[in-house]
């Protein structure tokens, strides 16, 4: 069932391509975005570049939308300074 998904299409290095994603996975891109001051489109482009070859890109989004929540859930806890690993999207 995919009823719960939802679908954007975008433009990616000129071409075009639709991502299908979970509400919630979107609202934090697009809160993502917002933060860094660009486009929803921009912030894809940006993670659909430093995602391995083999990684799909809607997983890539998925795992770019909840490291940026794990960053802010442990900046929301008062800590200084976070050590975070940085595996390819």
């Amino acid at each position: 069932m995919t009823r719960h998904l939802l679908k954007r299409s975008l433009i990616l290095s000129g071409h075009g391509t639709s991502v299908a994603l979970e509400p919630e996975f979107w609202a934090v891109l697009d809160e993502l975005a917002q933060q860094q001051g660009q486009t929803i489109g921009k912030l894809v482009e940006s993670i659909d570049g430093k995602r391995a070859p083999n990684r799909p890109l809607a997983s890539a989004l998925r795992v770019a939308a909840l490291q940026a929540s794990r960053s802010d859930a442990v900046s929301s806890l008062g800590q200084d300074t976070v050590t975070q690993s940085s595996p390819d999207l």
